[in-house]
């Protein structure tokens, strides 16, 4: 049994960008996300259910405008669905337990690192650096966060 739900209190305190972003799947501006250039070491959680979703250690820098990952933290914490809107197949990528939109998936990432980018929206996710991680639950992934280079 999760912990990590669709919380209604969660969904309350959203602002209006990260509501129509995990709520009504829409898609924050390019270059304006919160966590695009954030470098901490840490991990990234639904901003709804808490549920924890990519690493520091596997964010790269991919030119697209919004923050990027190789791979989620915890694969069954994310579900990807064909998205045939905007006359384009595409894979959303959304959190499992929260059902937030996060973003999307492509297969154009590092090739030495799995080949993937996952492209998520900075309103869908809350950073949790490492120095707090311990004292908010995630101590069980402290060993996924190394030093950013």
């Amino acid at each position: 049994m999760s912990t990590y739900s669709k919380n209604p209190d969660a969904i309350a305190k959203l602002t209006p960008e990260q509501y129509r972003v995990t709520q009504q799947s829409a898609t924050e501006r390019p270059g304006t996300g919160e966590y695009l250039d954030n470098k901490q070491p840490g991990i990234y959680v639904d901003i709804v259910s808490g549920e924890p979703l990519f690493a520091s250690s596997d964010k790269f820098e991919s030119g697209c405008g919004w923050p990027s990952f190789t791979r989620p933290i915890e694969p069954a914490n994310v579900n990807e669905l064909r998205d045939g809107t905007h006359g384009m197949i595409r894979t959303e990528v959304r959190s499992a337990h929260g059902d937030s939109h996060l973003g999307h998936v492509f297969p154009d990432g590092p090739r030495d690192r799995g080949g993937l980018r996952y492209c998520i929206n900075s309103a869908s996710l809350r950073f949790i650096h490492r120095n707090d991680m311990q004292a908010e639950g995630y101590g069980a992934y402290l060993d996924q966060v190394e030093d950013v280079r």
